[in-house]
């Protein structure tokens, strides 16, 4: 909606987006805690900011390229993908039968939604300019995914502050050099741009909160599944803020991801009662 409004570039999105985590350096000094973590854990926390901020840096530049629930649904798709795969991998932690029907279900809807985009890319310029959004998304999700691994093994007091301020820290010292590089600054010009803006930089900053800790609490892939809800969304904004068109496919897929997110849901919430029950 803010490039929408304004045109604004993905990288002014990035750079406000960070500047919005830096005041979070005062927490952590009231707290007398480092900047940048403990030393044994800093290099991992600093890879973990890079991740992100690759991520998102991605994510914005395929929504400019591709429309914004197809680049949504390739992003999501490909993070919960990956971390399925890496988390069997690397951790060998394994998921139950629901997990995985939700998981798959979810994934399938994703390939609903997505197909049809697929399928109509031009030849030439256009069509390779929309590819590239496509692979921009996927490697945006790959990055989500390797950086909620790499957060699962940060175990430190004050972990959450620590590194939602290291994501703004390195996120400015790449992101405005490339700016005077690679483009002309442009700042919001309007009152419209400046509030899709603000509500950028206050929705990530809780969005970064929520999964981070959701991804101490269960597995990375049913985090990144139940993340999809953010392709509904997307969809939603598309046909009645930014009037896009929405295909019948997107409508199936939506229903298919909504219906897979509510059986990752009760799953969890039901083996949340059990134990309880249990002690």
């Amino acid at each position: 909606m803010a490039y929408q409004a304004s045109h604004l570039p993905s990288l002014e999105l990035l750079i406000c987006r960070c500047l919005f985590h830096l005041p979070i350096a005062l927490l952590l000094k009231l707290r007398g805690d480092p900047l940048l973590g403990p030393p044994d854990v800093r290099g991992r926390a600093c890879l973990h900011a890079l991740l992100n901020v690759f991520s998102i840096g991605c994510a914005y530049t395929a929504v400019q390229m591709v429309p914004a629930a197809n680049a949504a649904t390739v992003r999501k798709g490909s993070s919960t993908v990956c971390s399925a795969l890496l988390a069997l991998c690397l951790e060998s932690q394994g998921l139950s039968g629901y997990d995985w029907c939700g998981l798959l279900g979810s994934t399938l809807g994703l390939i609903i939604i997505v197909g049809s985009g697929l399928g109509t890319l031009q030849e030439g310029t256009t069509g390779l300019y929309t590819a590239l959004g496509y692979v921009l998304a996927f490697l945006g999700g790959l990055a989500l995914s390797l950086g909620l691994l790499v957060y699962r093994s940060l175990d430190f007091p004050s972990c959450l502050p620590t590194v939602a301020f290291l994501f703004g820290l390195v996120g400015l010292l790449g992101s405005v050099p490339s700016l005077f590089v690679l483009q002309t600054p442009v700042l919001p010009s309007d009152p419209l741009s400046w509030s899709c803006v603000g509500a950028v930089v206050v929705l990530a900053l809780v969005s970064f909160a929520c999964v981070s800790y959701a991804v101490t609490k269960t597995h990375p892939a049913l985090v990144c599944a139940v993340l999809h809800s953010e392709v509904v969304v997307a969809l939603m904004l598309q046909y009645y803020v930014l009037h896009e068109t929405v295909a019948p496919s997107d409508i199936m897929g939506a229903g298919v991801v909504l219906g897979s997110i509510a059986i990752i849901t009760a799953r969890n919430l039901s083996c949340e009662r059990e134990g309880k029950v249990e002690e």
